[in-house]
């Protein structure tokens, strides 16, 4: 009786393990579904203030390998209601503090007073501006630090250390 079920539970785990592949190829950006609730003009925002921590040289920048789309999914996946809260705020007040000292959206500013401004924020009394500032610098560099990019060609990360050469002598 015992060895019909354990006969039974091999079959259908090994039958998951065979479908599992196949399930998990199919899956992208679309299928997965959206990262975030937050706008367009927020997300285009967000990947602005990414680029500014981290900005394109001759490497691509946090923008171009989507360290913002990064940053969103861990915020709404791992991070408390606070620290939304906090997160959407905070794309608020620096769109607002933007306008308040240059007069112009966050995104229409050069690479100069971005990184003022963000620098302000850091240095900002206001809880709210210095939390996000930090929150978003460190997911940053936690996303560009974790991207392919960096992995392969900054700290040459090889998935399989050492291998097999079948056609070298071996000496004795």
């Amino acid at each position: 009786m015992q060895r019909r079920n354990a006969i039974k539970s091999l079959s259908v785990a090994f039958g998951s393990l065979v479908a599992l592949p196949s399930w998990a190829t199919n899956w992208t950006p679309e299928s997965i579904g959206k990262i975030s609730k937050l706008t367009y003009n927020d997300e285009e925002l967000l990947g602005e203030i990414v680029e500014t921590i981290i900005p394109e040289t001759s490497t691509p920048g946090a923008k171009s390998l989507k360290v913002h789309q990064f940053a969103m999914r861990m915020i709404n996946d791992c991070y408390g209601e606070t620290q939304q809260k906090t997160f959407k705020d905070g794309l608020k007040k620096t769109e607002e503090l933007a306008q308040q000292t240059y007069q112009k959206s966050f995104v229409a500013l050069d690479a100069t007073q971005k990184k003022e401004l963000i620098n302000k924020m850091l240095d900002s009394s206001d809880s709210t501006s210095k939390q996000f500032a930090n929150m978003i610098k460190r997911l940053t560099i936690q996303g560009y630090t974790n991207s392919e990019f960096y992995m392969t060609n900054v700290l040459r990360f090889n998935m399989a250390p050492g291998f097999y050469h079948g056609c070298v002598p071996v000496k004795a």
